[in-house]
C-alpha cells in the first residue's frame, strides 16, 4: 500500500469497490457501540450503588460485598463503564465513613 492510501485508511476515507467509505462507516458503528456499553455499566453501577444506599438489609449486603470486596468483577465493570475503579471506591469509601443520614443526603445531592 502506498503512504496515501495509508493516510487514507488511517482517516477513514479508503474507498470501496462501489466508491462509498468503509473504514468511516464502521468506526463510528464501532464507537457508538463502545459509547452504549459504557452507558450501560454505568448504569449497573449506579444501581449497585443505589441498591447500596436504599436498598432491603440483603440488597445492602450483596451491593457492599461488589463495591468494597470484590476485585475482579469490580474492576472489570468498572473499566467496561470507563471509570476508573480505585476513585470511585475511595470515593465511595467517604461516603460509607459518613452517617447514614450524611451519606443519604449526600447521595441524593449527586
Amino acid at each position: 500500500m502506498e503512504v496515501a492510501t495509508l493516510k487514507c485508511v488511517a482517516k477513514g476515507t479508503e474507498s470501496g469497490p462501489t466508491g462509498g467509505k468503509m473504514l468511516g462507516t464502521s468506526i463510528h458503528s464501532n464507537e457508538d457501540h463502545e459509547i452504549a456499553e459504557q452507558k450501560l455499566w454505568r448504569a449497573v453501577i449506579a444501581s449497585t450503588v443505589e441498591e447500596w444506599i436504599h436498598g432491603p438489609g440483603r440488597r445492602q449486603r450483596e451491593a457492599e460485598q461488589f463495591l468494597f470486596n470484590d476485585d475482579d468483577d469490580y474492576r472489570t465493570v468498572c473499566f467496561s463503564a470507563g471509570i476508573d475503579p480505585g476513585d470511585l471506591r475511595d470515593r465511595l469509601q467517604k461516603i460509607r465513613s459518613r452517617t447514614p443520614a450524611e451519606a443519604v443526603a449526600h447521595a441524593s445531592l449527586n
